[in-house]
């Protein structure tokens, strides 16, 4: 059986995450000879007030420092233990880090790569759109690929009755127990750390009412993308259950490839009929 994870393996306490605009926000402050400051500490989840000074600030009865060096596209959070900022990062087989944006939800990178579309739209509403299509409410939902969880905050917003969900990255979990968008303690989240492809061997027939595919792009992935998974997928989801498959949208002439058309090749043989929606594939059980 793949480990389940528990609540303090999930969520660890929330220190002052800060990111390059609020640094700046809380020195412009000291510049302009202010006591305090109303910003955010949770990338834009709330705001807060924060006490000034020349040598730094202080929040909840606890005194910070300022930073000599804040990056741009970069998340900071107070390491107690160490007493000073460190870089929201982990270093496994590549670099996982979690990666501010303009809407507040953040992103995270593997080696540079975003792995969550931004540049247009909040990730966390993205997130909502897709969702909506699959009609979640009173569902039981697969969701294959939990990454920050953003996928199961918005089922559960709307309604859904459990979100059986499985992510195999243990950093990719420390950062989303870091994270405040990503879905807090619910009993109708079952997060499982784990691949998929082992996980839902163990799912009974037609268990699930709808699926959420978000996978890493082929090359790191590919086995999310086979035959073979996709005709577990059909396997465990009831007739005329919905399906959002993620594909991205890859350029056939710099890729010289058509992933959403494979996918929906290898969909249609595995038992769903399907239509391209954006970017990625709508399909259904028949």
């Amino acid at each position: 059986m793949l480990p389940r994870m528990n609540a303090e393996a999930r969520h660890s306490p929330s220190p002052p995450l800060l990111t390059a605009p609020v640094h700046e926000q809380i020195r412009a402050a000291v510049r302009a000879g202010v006591s305090h400051v109303d910003c955010s500490l949770d990338l834009q989840r709330s705001m807060t007030r924060v006490d000034v000074g020349a040598a730094g600030w202080s929040w909840q009865g606890e005194r910070y420092p300022f930073l000599e060096v804040c990056r741009d596209h970069t998340i900071y959070r107070w390491d107690r233990e160490a007493a000073r900022f460190e870089v929201v990062a982990r270093y496994a087989t590549a670099l996982i880090k979690l990666v501010p944006t303009p809407w507040g939800p953040p992103t995270f990178e593997i080696d540079g790569i975003k792995m969550l579309p931004t540049a247009r739209v909040s990730p966390y509403v993205d997130a909502g759109r897709k969702v909506a299509l699959i009609r979640p409410a009173g569902k039981r939902i697969l969701d294959t690929c939990g990454g920050l969880g953003y996928f199961a905050a918005c089922s559960l917003n709307a309604g859904a009755r459990q979100v059986l969900s499985y992510e195999r990255s243990p950093e990719v979990i420390w950062l989303r127990g870091l994270n405040p968008w990503s879905p807090r303690d619910d009993e109708r989240l079952q997060l499982t750390q784990g691949d998929v492809v082992g996980g839902i061997a163990q799912l009974p027939d037609a268990s699930v009412d709808a699926i959420l595919h978000d996978p890493p792009r082929f090359g790191i992935a590919g086995e999310l993308y086979a035959q073979a998974f996709y005709d577990q997928l059909a396997r465990v989801i009831k007739r005329r259950g919905r399906m959002f498959h993620y594909t991205g949208s890859p350029n056939k002439l710099t890729s010289r490839r058509d992933v959403p058309g494979e996918v929906a090749k290898r969909l249609r043989r595995a038992g769903f009929t399907v239509h391209l929606d954006g970017d990625g594939v709508l399909a259904e059980r028949a």
